[in-house]
């Protein structure tokens, strides 16, 4: 009965032109982004800030599901309702993100070692209780001299492996996040490179811990140079690397690839993602989603900056930014989508 469950949410989370909303950012990470644009780092403020996502209109119409932190699916809109019934009455799956960040890790400089294992079986106990249907847990590989190491992807893959493994004896569907890291100078070749070696570590270690691959998800990073590399290469060019990467690495039993943004613009991640589903959509064994943070909720968090003045207004353009992935999911999305809402640039004031 569990597996079935664990089936059945997977494909719900991956199925029509839904993707996932990353609003699982550290309290730290929106704090600075807080203190960018003036709005108080205050819990207050990010519960005003996460209530304007839930209760955006028409959210449900792209979003399958959201992932929340510790922090979020403990509070709720100002009539009191919890978040997690705010987004299980729009028709909207809620997560939670359980790891607790990636630290350096020892003898590999440079190299980080994502934490959070002790206690997680307890701790999924009661996220399920409080209504999280899927888990996400993000390891962070960064390439540069010498690095990643084996060393590091082994540890990785074997803590996400076992992490799934946790979530699936709990009910809960895993999303697996193995991100390699868009910050140097490498090329699409090297990304490519790693990222292969990665997934088919992690996979590796899937299997060695006996997670059902049909009820997880996989959230990768695409393959794409590093941000200093001076070859940027064109979007179809980064389509068809990233899937034969896939391809080569990713079993068929697996639902969905919901890729994360990684620090890509709104309109290129949407476009890139576009551009894949144009190309292999009807020959993938999976669907390709997405599970973006910042490339969906910047243009509207700039837009909002605190006011709840500005409230519906940023509201539409994350209804915006939505549309526009679910466009992309399904090889429709083109630059003339893109409005007034989106490109605004921040208020001053």
């Amino acid at each position: 009965m569990i597996a079935q469950e664990l089936v059945n949410t997977a494909k719900k989370l991956v199925a029509g032109d839904k993707g996932l909303l990353a609003m699982d950012e550290s309290n730290s990470t929106c704090n600075k982004r807080f203190a960018k644009l003036g709005i108080p780092q205050t819990e207050e403020a990010r519960r005003a800030y996460r209530e304007l996502i839930v209760t955006t209109p028409g959210l449900e119409d792209y979003i399958s599901g959201a992932i929340l932190t510790d922090e979020t699916i403990r509070q709720k809109a100002k009539d009191g309702m919890p978040f997690v019934k705010v987004l299980e009455a729009a028709g909207i799956i809620p997560g939670i993100k359980v790891d607790a960040g990636a630290k350096d890790m020892a003898a590999h400089p440079g190299e980080k070692i994502t934490e959070g294992l002790d206690g997680l079986r307890d701790r999924l106990a009661e996220y399920s209780q409080m209504g999280a249907r899927f888990v996400k847990w993000r390891a962070v590989l960064v390439i540069g001299g010498g690095i990643p190491s084996r060393s590091c992807i082994e540890a990785n893959a074997q803590t996400l492996a076992r992490y799934a493994a946790l979530c699936q004896e709990a009910g809960l569907v895993p999303v697996v996040e193995p991100e390699v890291l868009m910050d140097g100078d490498h090329t699409l070749e090297r990304c490519s490179e790693v990222t292969e070696d990665v997934l088919h570590t992690v996979f590796g270690q899937l299997y060695r811990q006996r997670v059902m691959l049909e009820g997880m998800l996989l959230k990768p990073n695409m393959v794409l140079p590093g941000l200093d590399c001076p070859k940027q290469e064109t979007t179809d060019v980064i389509a068809d690397v990233t899937v034969r990467c896939l391809l080569r690495t990713v079993p068929p039993a697996v639902p969905g690839i919901t890729f994360l943004s990684g620090g890509q613009s709104a309109e290129l991640a949407s476009a890139r993602l576009n551009a894949m589903n144009v190309s292999f959509k009807s020959r993938l064994p999976w669907a390709l989603s997405f599970s973006f943070a910042r490339a969906v909720q910047q243009p509207a968090l700039e837009i909002w900056q605190g006011k709840e003045i500005f409230a519906a207004e940023a509201q539409e353009a994350l209804y915006h930014r939505t549309k526009c992935n679910g466009a992309a999911r399904r090889g429709e999305y083109y630059a003339a989508m893109e409005n007034p809402v989106t490109l605004r640039k921040a208020r001053k004031g």
